[in-house]
């Protein structure tokens, strides 16, 4: 009897090992597919463009940091990240304190019909961009051509909004109770309390909306033709007309553009899974 129970559990071991493996042939599949073109365009961005041109897909045999050196001179590339970086640091800031005073009150149903203007947030998810009125209304307020403008063009996005209710419904309202008793204002509260306990979705909301304003490319090209005002991904229109033919250096200037976002990805990630899964938990 003790002979068929050994073997038994034998078995299962056997079999979950087998599911263990299978899952991380899967996993490590998924990562291959999902890691290449990001390793072509490293292993491309530290070739010589006579090593690109005898074989674009083989290993590079030296490491060619010129490329890089290259990129940032010929594509002007202070201007266009300093541009960026004011852009996109600028529109998420506004864009965050607005998106909890917005999501706040909803979230606790101080505003009557809460429920319902919220569904008209999710309904703005899967409503198209109207540009030619966008455009309009940027001609007539004296708009266009301007950085100020196109700030404001990314102080919209329901998906924030949606995010911070969904986790701003985990809090409990006893703090609000609590903070009414000791005569904190309504201020003071969102601001000391609510901005600090709803920071995973707040890391969440500001890696999302700032990667959105980083590589937007159609906004910028419409609305600001001036070539001092360019974002990098505008200039990297440019550059690529220039430089197209060589690939090393073109390359280099992608992994330029994408490395400020990685790294802000990178440090943020744990805010970010908490922040996305805290709201699906309650709420």
């Amino acid at each position: 009897m003790a002979s068929k129970v050994d073997s038994s559990n034998l078995d299962t071991g056997r079999r979950m090992d087998w599911g263990r493996i299978g899952a991380y042939l899967l996993l490590l599949l998924f990562a291959v597919v999902y890691a290449g073109p990001l390793l072509m365009l490293v292993n491309t961005s530290l070739k010589t463009l006579p090593e690109f041109m005898k074989n674009a897909t083989s290993p590079t045999t030296s490491l060619n940091f010129k490329n890089f050196t290259d990129a940032w001179t010929k594509a002007d590339f202070p201007r266009y990240l300093t541009n960026t970086l004011l852009y996109t640091i600028s529109a998420t800031a506004i864009y965050l304190v607005c998106a909890v005073f917005v999501a706040f009150p909803l979230a606790r149903g101080y505003v009557r019909g809460a429920k319902y203007l919220l569904t008209l947030f999710v309904i703005a998810l899967f409503l198209p961009v109207a540009l030619i009125p966008q455009f309009q209304l940027m001609l007539t307020l004296g708009l266009y051509n301007n950085p100020f403008g196109y700030v404001m063009l990314f102080l919209v996005n329901p998906i924030g909004v949606i995010i911070l209710y969904n986790y701003m419904k985990t809090l409990p309202k006893e703090l609000d109770e609590a903070a009414a008793m000791d005569g904190c204002g309504y201020l003071r509260f969102v601001v000391w309390i609510v901005f600090p306990l709803s920071r995973p979705a707040i890391a969440t909301v500001a890696v999302l909306h700032a990667i959105g304003i980083w590589n937007e490319l159609i906004l910028p090209t419409i609305y600001l033709p001036s070539k001092n005002l360019y974002p990098i991904t505008r200039g990297m229109i440019v550059f690529q007309g220039v430089y197209g033919s060589n690939w090393p250096t073109l390359a280099a200037a992608v992994m330029i553009m994408m490395l400020p976002m990685v790294v802000i990805f990178l440090i943020l990630q744990r805010y970010i899974v908490s922040g996305l899964t805290a709201g699906a938990v309650k709420g």
